[in-house]
């Protein structure tokens, strides 16, 4: 695990004795919230100045399980990893799945299970999450001024 910055941290960590995985990146000033699971099976990475709240679980690691004659246990699993750009603020209970890739600057509502890639600058909610809007500081700011005239 990598940490950039003076951290205090209490993890709980899980792994398997045949194989520990590949790697837990953290960035600079990150805040993650209690009770949160990182796996680092397939890799996982979250970029600088990233707010992630409570319960925040991430799992880049998938089981295969196709074969219904073999033990899902026996049948290997896949593991792509996962990436969480910069500036990103991941609500409370959010689930994010093997292979996703969520942009920089993105906003992921509380309780979303994301399990495709987001684009920078995305609003995400939902199970399965999908893209509510985009953030455009400029738009915002314009609606600011409106309202203020």
């Amino acid at each position: 695990m990598t940490i950039h910055g003076s951290a205090a941290i209490l993890l709980k960590v899980s792994f398997s004795l045949n194989d520990s995985g590949k790697y837990i990146k953290i960035g600079k000033n990150v805040g993650i919230g209690e009770f949160a699971h990182l796996g680092g099976a397939g890799g996982l990475s979250i970029g600088d100045d990233c707010i992630i709240g409570p319960y925040f679980s991430c799992h880049p690691e998938n089981h295969r399980f196709l074969d219904g004659r073999e033990l899902i246990r026996l049948q290997g699993t896949e593991r792509k990893g996962i990436s969480i750009g910069k500036n990103c603020w991941i609500g409370a209970k959010v689930t994010i799945l093997d292979g996703v890739q969520i942009g920089n600057n993105c906003v992921v509502a509380a309780g979303a299970v994301v399990n495709t890639n987001m684009p920078d600058n995305a609003v995400i909610g939902g199970v399965p999450a999908k893209i509510i809007r985009n953030r455009n500081v400029n738009e915002e700011v314009v609606s600011i001024q409106r309202i203020s005239a």
